[in-house]
């Protein structure tokens, strides 16, 4: 029976509020810059890498703009966002090259 009291006690004192949030009736804060900016930085490559493929006109900026937002927060995952930024950089290359070729803003790659 003591046993069981000491563990309800341990397990209170492990899931309490910390004491700045006691009684304030707000929920404690979860630290999401980092983790959004992370995302950020992968959001920007998959942009990046299938703006190569289909909807360049689109995707090519949104990757630049998320690669840069990233990289100006700060991500953890830099690599990821500089390659983002040159994959969205490429998209819009690619995508000139095609229409200077094509003369159009539409491209297949069935000719």
């Amino acid at each position: 029976m003591a046993l069981t009291a000491e563990r309800t006690a341990d397990v209170a004192e492990r899931t309490a509020e910390p004491a700045a949030e006691r009684g304030t009736g707000r929920a404690p804060e979860r630290p999401t810059g980092r983790r959004d900016t992370d995302g950020m930085a992968v959001a920007s490559f998959v942009c990046g890498l299938l703006g190569l493929l289909v909807l360049n006109v689109f995707l090519g900026p949104a990757a630049i703009v998320l690669a840069g937002l990233a990289l100006w927060r700060g991500t953890a995952r830099r690599g990821r966002a500089l390659l983002g930024l040159g994959l969205g950089v490429a998209d819009l290359v690619v995508l000139g090259v095609l229409v200077s070729m094509d003369g159009t803003v539409s491209w297949g790659l069935a000719g």
